[in-house]
């Protein structure tokens, strides 16, 4: 990338002052590498096909040019961000009014599974001009007749990649197939696979492929360490590690249901103010443990991978994997929580010897792809200065 895209300011792009405003508010001072090189393209209206690292800004990327092209005297759907979760959809609909702060008129709706449809039925009366949603929730809109997509000027994938490979395609191609042909068609994806390949072969027209590789500057900056244990001493060692004082907001990742609401239970019995989220937890509680974790009102999150893509919590700064995942991205998924806007995080990996299997395939992989991470030097050690554990 030329020096010359990397010193590009928001106010050389042609912005107004409402999202000048509203991203002066928001605490940015220049934009990131995927934002000076997609907002350009999307307001020239280029159909782009983007792969870039977890968090370097992509909702800020495509939102501003959506919030730019809004005509808030019409009351169809104009602008459209499908995402592979609820939690993401969420996530997304709030960054997007941030920035529609001062944009009187413009209004948002976010739909997902799990939510009340006359909830929803009340948000689509407003005639939002954007629509944030998961694929099947906003099908089965379109189905009921809620909605119409045919004033669609945008439509965004965000995490392409994720959202295909859960088996939305039928889903997603069908609702591409409602809107114009000549809308625009931006994908998002952290990796590529056949069926965004497909997608954008089929449905975008002269695609700007965009790759961006993580640069120093915003690429996570993660120290990564393993704790060789064995499973009846794990939670002795993730006791050690919460008693250190060291990390005020942490992420703890298990693989199954039960043991993340069996380990937080425990934890709440120690005296440790910890919630947890996943599947079997309804929504409406999902989103309350999310937002006060986001706020402060305790300091440890127990998850399953249910939260380990597209949960944008920029000050996390510790994540521990009590299980190692089942899936290798998934481990870049749970540590890329940490590390974010531009801070330092560390993560650590509970490894008994018979998950030390998974976690070479996990170490192969790594070593395999490019990586959008930073890996420090330093070694934690015990007070004899022996190390407590493996760096990677």
């Amino acid at each position: 990338m030329s020096e010359s895209t990397t010193q590009i300011t928001f106010h050389d792009m042609d912005l107004s002052k409402e999202i000048l405003r509203a991203i002066k508010d928001m605490g940015f001072e220049a934009p990131s590498t995927v934002q000076a090189r997609t907002i350009p393209l999307m307001m020239d209206g280029a159909d782009i096909n983007a792969i870039a690292p977890t968090g370097t800004g992509k909702t800020v990327a495509f939102g501003i040019p959506m919030l730019e092209y809004v005509q808030l005297q019409d009351d169809c759907v104009q602008e459209v961000v499908l995402a592979p979760t609820r939690e993401l959809a969420l996530q997304i609909g709030d960054e997007l009014t941030k920035l529609a702060k001062y944009i009187k008129g413009c209004r948002i709706a976010v739909l997902y599974g799990g939510q009340p449809i006359p909830k929803q039925l009340n948000a689509l009366k407003r005639k939002p001009q954007i629509i944030v949603a998961t694929p099947g929730r906003l099908l089965d809109h379109m189905n009921r007749g809620n909605i119409r997509l045919s004033g669609v000027h945008t439509m965004v994938l965000d995490e392409a990649d994720e959202m295909l490979n859960m088996g939305f395609v039928k889903d997603v191609t069908k609702i591409i197939e409602a809107t114009p042909k000549e809308r625009q068609l931006v994908l998002f994806s952290a990796t590529t696979n056949q069926d965004v390949l497909t997608i954008a072969w089929k449905y975008q027209n002269n695609p700007v492929e965009i790759t961006v590789e993580a640069t120093k500057e915003d690429r996570p900056q993660i120290a990564q360490y393993v704790i060789s244990t064995e499973q009846k001493q794990k939670m002795d060692n993730l006791l050690y590690l919460l008693d250190a004082d060291v990390y005020q907001r942490i992420m703890i990742f298990c693989n199954t249901k039960f043991m993340t609401d069996r380990l937080t239970s425990d934890l709440k019995k120690k005296g440790y103010d910890a919630e947890c989220i996943h599947g079997d937890i309804p929504q409406s509680k999902r989103n309350v443990v999310m937002s006060d974790f986001r706020k402060g009102k305790y300091p440890i999150l127990v998850a399953t991978d249910v939260a380990a893509r597209g949960i944008d919590v920029d000050d996390v700064e510790a994540v521990i994997n009590y299980d190692l995942p089942e899936e290798n991205e998934y481990y870049l998924h749970r540590i890329g929580r940490t590390g974010r806007a531009h801070k330092h995080g560390v993560s650590f990996s509970l490894v008994t010897f018979r998950e030390s299997v998974r976690m070479d395939e996990i170490l192969r992989y790594m070593i395999a792809k490019p990586l959008p991470l930073h890996f420090e030097d330093e070694v934690l050690r015990n007070e004899d200065g022996t190390a407590f554990f493996d760096h990677i």
